[in-house]
């Protein structure tokens, strides 16, 4: 497989996850309707049991892939993709839909875990750096764009064919893979699994005080995101009467993470980790406090919506960007497990926390703005405790 064709498999994999929650939120109305709920806010458990399915499942994969090898496991995972995805098409209630959808997030979670394991074993230094920035551009294009193809769905077919394009586009990386990838882990680094070590490795990261404190900053900041995407479709429509340009702001928006992504890989190197992510934090906070005040003094609009709201996810690109990779400074002798724990726990505890801010909709931006506020004061806190009140400061002997 040629080095072009690599990174765009590992581009079409890490994709599923973003096609599987941004192509839902256009459809989100007819599901609610043709399901027959009766509160609004029901629906946002679409994006929800999606979410937990897949945060709860990467403390699992990276183990079995490390005994039973990347490809394999891989193949099951996105097996589960295709097998759940086609579950949510033919479902007939709403509970059913929940438990197609949190299996489905089983499954993609494989995606997510292995992508970075595939290219670890296949690159290292520079290019390994090479192959995720070029494959994570790729990657970005797709929460930009996914609300577009789940827009032009339903405008010509029921919702439920989502969930078949879902299908089939997991399908084909199924095929891509099974047909292209060879196996990337040699039988001879092969490691049995061992409930104790990886039990202890858990230990060791849960005791480590930077690597818990920016795990735990970042699920805070991260409930922000998944809150606005939860009740993203109610806000554009129900509070700002902007349906029609939904998709459009939602992709500007989004394409404000993109961009922070680009600026990142520019600047972090000669600023460092650290003072690029507390920057942007404090920058993120203000962000939500302005927008905030505009929205509670009733003087919100659909722009000043995509204004503010576009300056915070740049800023909570940059933010994320950096917290994750400070997190797994300490623990490189146990990256892979590390890896997985941090995944568990953002990715579960910003999908509970993004919930409750979903919940709170009350046909006002107003709850989502506090809750962006509120999630991003509760990181800063959580960094001034893991940095004993010292920001922008490199850490010990690390450019970070």
């Amino acid at each position: 497989m040629g080095f072009a064709q690599f990174v765009a498999l590992i581009a079409a994999m890490m994709a599923t996850n973003a096609l599987a929650i941004d192509s839902m939120l256009p459809a989100l109305p007819q599901i609610s309707q043709s399901l027959g709920l009766t509160a609004d806010n029901q629906r946002q458990w679409v994006i929800t049991a999606y979410l937990l399915g897949f945060g709860a499942a990467q403390i699992a994969y990276g183990s079995l892939a490390d005994r039973y090898g990347r490809k394999p496991v891989l193949l099951a995972g996105l097996g589960l993709y295709v097998l759940f995805s086609l579950a949510c098409a033919l479902t007939t209630s709403f509970e059913m839909l929940l438990v197609a959808r949190a299996l489905t997030g089983v499954g993609a979670a494989a995606t997510r875990v292995l992508s970075v394991s595939i290219v670890r074993d296949c690159y290292s230094g520079r290019r390994m750096a090479e192959v995720m920035s070029l494959s994570f551009i790729v990657f970005l294009a797709v929460p930009i764009v996914a609300p577009s193809i789940g827009q032009a769905i339903v405008l010509v077919a029921p919702w439920r064919w989502i969930f078949g394009v879902m299908a089939v586009f997991g399908a084909a990386v199924i095929a891509w893979t099974a047909l292209k990838l060879p196996e990337t882990l040699h039988p001879e680094d092969r490691t049995p699994i061992s409930p104790g070590a990886i039990l202890g490795a858990f230990r060791t990261a849960l005791t480590d005080r930077v690597a818990m404190g920016y795990t735990i900053a970042a699920t805070l900041v991260l409930a922000g995101l998944f809150g606005f995407i939860n009740s993203a479709q109610q806000v554009f429509v129900d509070a700002l009467g902007a349906g029609e340009w939904f998709t459009l702001i939602f992709a500007g928006i989004a394409g404000g993470i993109a961009i922070a992504s680009l600026v990142n890989a520019r600047i972090v190197e000669r600023l460092g980790m650290r003072k690029v992510s507390h920057a942007a934090l404090f920058g993120f906070i203000a962000f939500a406090g302005v927008h905030a005040v505009v929205a509670h003094t009733q003087h919100e609009t659909v722009w000043t919506f995509a204004l503010l709201q576009g300056g915070m996810m740049f800023c909570f690109g940059l933010v994320m960007s950096n917290f994750g990779a400070i997190a797994m400074e300490p623990l490189g002798h146990i990256a892979g497990a590390a890896a997985s724990l941090q995944g568990f726990i953002t990715t579960i505890g910003g999908a509970l926390g993004g919930f409750l801010i979903g919940q709170l909709f009350d046909g006002t931006v107003g709850p989502l703005t506090l809750g962006f506020f509120g999630f991003g004061l509760a990181g800063l806190i959580a960094v001034l405790v893991t940095e004993r009140g010292r920001l922008f400061q490199n850490g010990s002997g690390s450019p970070a």
